[in-house]
């Protein structure tokens, strides 16, 4: 069998249905709440202005870089399980640059979406965990081609043009997790967004490529020899994969292997408090503090000393005390730049214990939990379990994220942003890449 041809005939011929589509565009409303303060210079970031001066010349290719840094720049956009990547923003991206160059209709926008994530989360789960504990980084290296995938989609390609396109994108995945902590970790994003606009352009260009075979030596050589790609073509779309699983939305703007741990932490917090306890006397009483979890469940966040904000992002130890004392994990102390110092005299207090006892977090990373517990110096202890599927449950408003994130400022924008008509999409190309 073909692989790739039977891949390009499921991509290119199901139809998104309305709850897809719906789901698609709560995913572009979060994408604009955590891409749009960087772009406007709301919070510290030396890498856009860096990025921008080396691309400035409005093509399709350098917006997409840019707004796929922009969108990965604060580590607060959605995540999916199945790809155990970011994929809104590689594939919103491609698309936004190419919408602005050459309009398309609202349902092809949100259709190529819909396809975009019903690949990548397909490439996850084809690739199997071993992508990811190899050093890979599936939001660069999968995200690759999910984009190229969604644009094969916008364009209207036939079967042979949309195999050449996955091939000369899949040739170009890469991407590694030892980036993580430094501006290159979303330029990974950027990468990933400009290198499938790369490969839709020089399809169009009728540039020669490999029409079977590419699909599946990726596979097998970044999967430990644990590849599944009939994972690719299953049931495809039998739910949409932005519906089921679905596109899970950040409540914090850190890794979201820190964010079952911040809340146990939270919540102990909540509960000193309630009981009519000061804040302080918590804090001044901590003799130490334990963090559990599956065996392999703190691979993104590996960080136990960071040295800046950006390396925060995937400190356990510095979410669990940031939240201790703010009771919320505040972007100013995961921004660009110096730490804050009355965070790390507590965070130096966290120790690391993996649970035995539970299955390794590849076999099943949505099982993963952390157990928080708190020693204080009179020797009583204060215990809270955290799963992952507690955290999901609870979900996030993302018109409230959205609407914090535009201040208030720009009422049209957020009018847009439901995405009711064609003008309105348009209206958010021109702004996002302007």
């Amino acid at each position: 069998m073909n692989l790739s041809a039977a891949l390009a005939d499921q991509l290119l011929n199901s139809q998104p249905d309305a709850t897809a589509r719906r789901h698609a565009r709560e995913g572009v409303q979060d994408f604009l709440a955590v891409s749009w303060p960087v772009l406007q210079g709301d919070v510290p970031d030396s890498g856009l202005p860096a990025l921008r001066a080396l691309y400035h010349d409005g093509s399709v290719r350098s917006q997409a870089l840019l707004l796929g840094y922009a969108g990965h720049a604060l580590d607060y956009d959605d995540f999916h399980a199945d790809f155990r990547g970011h994929p809104s923003v590689v594939i919103l991206p491609a698309l936004f640059a190419w919408q602005h160059d050459q309009p398309t209709s609202l349902n092809a926008f949100l259709d190529a979406y819909v396809s975009g994530v019903e690949m990548a989360g397909r490439l996850g789960l084809a690739v199997s965990q071993q992508h990811y504990a190899l050093g890979y980084h599936n939001t660069a290296t999968l995200g690759t081609v999910a984009a190229a995938a969604a644009l094969a989609r916008l364009l209207a390609l036939d079967s042979v043009a949309t195999t050449t396109l996955l091939g000369i994108a899949t040739t170009q995945a890469s991407g590694l997790r030892a980036q993580f902590g430094s501006a290159v970790k979303p330029l990974h994003a950027g990468f990933a967004a400009e290198r499938a606009v790369v490969a839709a352009q020089l399809t169009l260009a009728g540039i020669d490529g490999r029409k079977e075979g590419v699909l599946e030596a990726f596979l097998t050589a970044t999967s430990a020899g644990q590849a599944q790609p009939e994972k690719l073509l299953e049931n495809w779309g039998m739910p949409w994969r932005i519906s089921l699983p679905g596109l899970e939305f950040k409540p914090f703007p850190t890794c979201a292997g820190t964010h079952s741990a911040a809340e146990a932490a939270r919540i102990l917090r909540q509960q000193w408090l309630e009981a009519g306890n000061p804040l302080d006397s918590l804090l001044n009483q901590i003799e130490a503090i334990t963090v559990a979890f599956p065996p392999g469940g703190d691979i993104a966040a590996s960080i136990q000393h960071p040295l800046n904000g950006l390396e925060a992002r995937f400190s356990l130890e510095y979410v669990i005390a940031a939240m201790l004392i703010y009771g919320d994990l505040r972007l100013s102390d995961f921004a660009e730049g110096a730490l804050n110092h009355q965070i790390m005299p507590l965070a130096a207090r966290v120790r690391r214990a993996p649970d035995d006892n539970a299955p390794p977090d590849a076999i099943n990373p949505a099982l993963r939990f952390h157990d928080v517990t708190l020693t204080l110096r009179d020797g009583t202890r204060l215990h809270q379990r955290r799963t992952r599927q507690q955290s999901l449950a609870e979900g996030v408003d993302v018109n409230r994220k959205l609407q914090r994130a535009l201040k208030r400022r720009s009422p049209d924008l957020l009018a847009a942003s439901e995405l009711r008509s064609t003008a309105d999409l348009q209206q958010l190309a021109q702004a996002l890449t302007r």
